[in-house]
């Protein structure tokens, strides 16, 4: 009858065989996905056990560049430049405006008067309101573009003329002698010119009443005018002009052109109580002796000026390269 019943056998725990493949087992190779699996935890144990990262020895640690930004002081450098060549533009263009206007209103374009055009008075103010125009421009727009290239033009044209005004003092200085000189010879000229150019008048009018003087060297040099020479013809041989003499105002209202007629006849007794006897050259100098420390004050500031734009200027150059460079 044992024979007929179906009799499972029990197998015990310390019997078990698994001959099957399991894919747990280490010596059976994996397949697909558990395969990559694996390979990726293992990787990543690597990684935790070693404590450095996989692509540590492929990829460099990338260095992040500091940004540069300008400070409160470089901007305060930039627009005090813009605003200083900006002020000097203006007076350049006032300065170049009243040489053309001095030029046309006396009709030196003329053809008649072209080539006597180089002596006029009015070529100077010209020439140095287009160079201050055209240097402060020159610095106003580099400043407010941060145009290298303007920039640097400036300084160098501002470095040539702090050169030539000290090499200038020290000519002067050393050749005292000769610069007066030329002083008498162009107060000479003017005096020739005296009746015929306007500007020359103007100037040698404002020379003798500001420092109350007649002549380069006494009042009988007027003798070299065409007009004021003895044997002229006219009204004024023999005289001075009206502002050489003490008082060319009648009763403190009335300007009178003719004071000076005849003063060139008078002894010196006579003639200083009518006109200034002493010459203007004189008088030059002793203003130069009261105001000697006036002028090397102001000489002082103006170099000091122009010196201390090349330095803002050198370090708005250095600001505008740093800038590109960590841009």
């Amino acid at each position: 009858m044992r024979q007929y019943l179906p009799v499972k056998k029990f197998e015990w725990p310390w019997s078990r065989r698994d001959n099957g493949q399991n894919e747990f087992s280490p010596l059976i190779p994996k397949s697909g996905a558990a395969k990559v699996e694996d390979e990726e935890l293992g990787h990543v144990d690597n990684e935790y056990q070693t404590g450095t990262p996989s692509n540590q020895d492929h990829n460099s640690p990338t260095r992040i560049q500091p940004h540069y930004s300008y400070s409160l002081m470089d901007y305060f450098l930039k627009y005090f430049l813009f605003l200083c060549n900006l002020v000097f533009t203006v007076l350049g263009l006032v300065v170049l405006g009243l040489g053309i206007w001095g030029l046309s209103s006396k009709e030196s374009f003329a053809q008649e008067k072209i080539g006597t055009i180089g002596t006029d008075p009015m070529l100077i103010l010209l020439t140095l309101g287009f160079l201050l125009t055209l240097l402060c421009l020159t610095g106003c727009v580099g400043a407010l573009r941060e145009n290298c290239c303007l920039l640097k033009m400036f300084s160098v044209i501002v470095l040539v003329l702090i050169t030539i005004q000290v090499l200038f003092a020290i000519v002067a200085y050393t050749v005292q002698d000769q610069i007066e000189g030329y002083l008498r010879s162009g107060m000479l000229a003017a005096m020739v010119g005296y009746q015929d150019d306007l500007d020359l008048r103007f100037i040698t009018d404002e020379i003798q009443l500001g420092l109350q003087c007649c002549g380069a060297d006494t009042y009988r040099d007027w003798e070299v005018n065409l007009y004021y020479n003895c044997s002229a013809p006219g009204v004024l041989a023999c005289g001075v002009p009206a502002t050489c003499c003490v008082d060319p105002l009648e009763n403190g209202t009335v300007w009178n052109s003719q004071c000076g007629v005849g003063a060139q006849l008078m002894d010196e007794f006579t003639a200083q109580s009518v006109i200034f006897l002493g010459g203007c050259l004189g008088g030059i100098s002793r203003w130069i002796k009261q105001h000697e420390g006036l002028i090397g004050t102001v000489g002082v500031v103006v170099v000091g000026v122009q010196i201390l734009a090349v330095f803002i200027t050198t370090r708005l150059l250095e600001n505008i390269h740093r800038h590109k460079a960590h841009a």
